[in-house]
């Protein structure tokens, strides 16, 4: 049925209302989207800006334009956000909600948590234009900091605080002010260390840190290895050209507490006695550093006998030998045809008690050989060879690779700590700690607040061949080589090490010429370091003190390097 006209008409009408109002209600959309800026550039901002705070460059680089992506490489595009951070000695980087200004123009709120000039809060303008059809970021390098303007550069001066002060650990002054002075004189000096310019290897964490280009850094002993707390918060001022962004004070660090023991500190300096070597105190069961003298952490050198404590345990755990095990007297062994002699041709042997008391090479270099390169640098690393130490500035005892030692003789001369074996006086001290502790190797350390109670242990042997490696141990310092180290009242458990610079092979006269050889081969003593690895007291699987001895061309290990551990044990056993 056709409608009447009337109704035809006002259908027609309603339709161009409607119509009407669609069309003005998409113009109010169009002059919104224009006036706003659009779902896209907002897009497109909020994604830079997601990027930015997880420092994801790429993503960053891709909201901008072709013309920005070809001026701009990545790596020099990152370069740009990178090298902004170090001068603020970024943090990280939030981003805020971004504010639409119209006409493209976006405000991003930008906040830079920072090392030295605390939160730097300001804002980045970005301008976003249409580029092959998509939103994108007309990038300029003055985007990569909030608050720098076109043409500005990034730039920072900086200032160190005083140093903090160093103390013992029942709080006695070790270096105070900038003279870093201490009432323990040479005593003090031995274990602070210095200070000096910013090692090169050390420039970029220093830059990282806010330090000026001129500081002074701890080079050397517990300045170096406490240098960043000592060293305080820096402070100075960041600019964008000559406009201040954000300034800060230098802030001056608290008194560090070491672990250092003044009286053990003192008897370690005074039984290194000026002499060229290091001497290192442990407390075996905390792990806590007492005491560090000379060349004690950094000195590396062929550890002499003081290595069969680890040739022994091996052959114990390997089960290759027994300490009820007899062997012949001899001057010497021959191993892969030569001989390899005792110190000045001395004859040794008997049981086996014996002959690790009187240090007998004719003995051991054959049991390293049989106990073998690969046991024996696995027994080694148990001990902590070819480990860090955990110590700043420390030097790492180091046994080459089974593979690289070479043949029965090389693994013989490993096995009585010369060839290719390296250790430094701390290391034969932890290595003492670990026979005192049961078989137990502690982690060692300088700051008393590094873990709460006794130290983190780890498996050097097993608490049965601890005990007996101990009984051989405490055989030296009664009737051994060791017996310097005695101590009346106290059960004393060391190894001395004598240790060849040249050669301790005694001269054998020739038969047409039978004054070939010095008439006294015992006077010579500037071609050996002399060694004692020592604790105290033994037997209880508690000891209060281990100490490892170097002294470097003094001759032997009974002679020279036992008698000083003695000074430093017995401090040690009355604090």
């Amino acid at each position: 049925m056709t409608p009447p006209r009337a109704s035809v008409r006002r259908t027609r009408m309603r339709r161009a209302v409607a119509a009407g109002t669609v069309l003005a209600a998409a113009l109010v959309v169009g002059v919104v989207c224009a006036v706003t800026g659009g779902s896209g550039e907002r897009d497109t901002v909020q994604r830079f800006a997601a990027a930015w705070s997880r420092g994801d460059w790429a993503a960053m680089r891709r909201q901008t334009t072709g013309s920005a992506q070809s001026h701009w490489p990545l790596k020099a595009f990152a370069a740009r956000y990178t090298d902004a951070a170090a001068i603020a000695t970024a943090r990280g980087v939030t981003t805020g909600r971004p504010t639409d200004d119209g006409h493209g123009d976006w405000r991003l709120p930008v906040v830079v948590d920072t090392r030295v000039f605390g939160t730097v809060r300001n804002e980045v303008r970005l301008t976003v234009v249409q580029d092959s059809g998509k939103a994108r970021i007309d990038w300029h390098p003055n985007l990569a900091f909030p608050g720098l303007a076109v043409g500005e550069r990034l730039r920072r001066t900086t200032t160190l605080p005083d140093r903090a002060d160093l103390l013992a650990r029942d709080g006695t002054p070790l270096a105070q002010g900038p003279a870093r002075t201490s009432t323990l004189g040479a005593a003090a000096t031995a274990i602070v260390g210095a200070l000096g310019p910013i090692p090169a290897d050390r420039r970029l964490r220093a830059e990282q840190l806010g330090y000026p280009a001129d500081a002074q850094v701890g080079i050397t002993g517990l300045e170096r290895a406490f240098d960043e707390r000592l060293a305080g918060q820096p402070g100075g001022q960041l600019r964008a050209g000559v406009r201040l962004l954000a300034e800060r004070s230098p802030r001056k660090a608290a008194a560090v507490r070491t672990t250092i023991a003044p009286s053990v500190q003192e008897a370690a300096v005074t039984a290194l006695a000026g002499r060229l070597g290091g001497i290192v105190a442990i407390r075996p069961r905390t792990g806590e550093i007492l005491a560090a003298a000379g060349i004690g952490f950094s000195g590396l050198q062929p550890p002499g006998s003081t290595f069969k404590i680890i040739t022994v345990t091996g052959a114990l755990q390997a089960g290759i030998v027994k300490p009820t095990d007899t062997f012949a007297y001899a001057t010497s062994a021959t191993l892969s045809g030569v001989e390899l002699q005792n110190a000045n041709r001395e004859s040794c042997g008997g049981t086996l008690v014996k002959a690790f008391a009187d240090s007998c090479n004719s003995v051991f270099a054959p049991l390293g050989a049989r106990l073998g390169a690969k046991r024996l640098v696995q027994t080694a690393e148990a001990f902590g060879f070819n480990r860090p130490t955990g110590i700043t500035g420390a030097a790492t005892a180091s046994i080459p690779p089974p593979g690289d030692i070479g043949d029965d003789l090389a693994v013989g001369s490993s096995a009585i700590g010369q060839g290719r074996v390296q250790a430094t006086a701390l290391q034969m001290a932890i290595v003492a700690s670990a026979i005192g502790l049961r078989g137990r190797r502690p982690d060692v350390t300088l700051d008393p607040a590094r873990w709460p109670g006794d130290a983190p242990t780890h498996v050097a042997t097993t608490p049965a061949v601890a005990r007996k490696v101990e009984r051989l141990m405490l055989g030296v310092v009664r009737f051994g080589t060791g017996t310097a180290a005695a101590i009346s009242g106290v059960s004393v458990a060391g190894k001395t090490g004598t240790a060849e610079l040249k050669s301790t092979q005694a001269c054998v006269p020739t038969p047409d010429n039978p004054e070939s050889c010095a008439p006294d081969q015992h006077e010579d003593t500037t071609d050996t370091d002399a060694w004692f690895s020592s604790y105290a007291p033994a037997g209880s699987g508690h000891p209060r003190i281990a100490v490892g001895v170097l002294l470097v061309s003094a001759g032997a290990g009974g002679d020279t390097a036992a008698p000083a551990a003695r000074q430093v044990l017995q401090a040690g056993l009355k604090g």
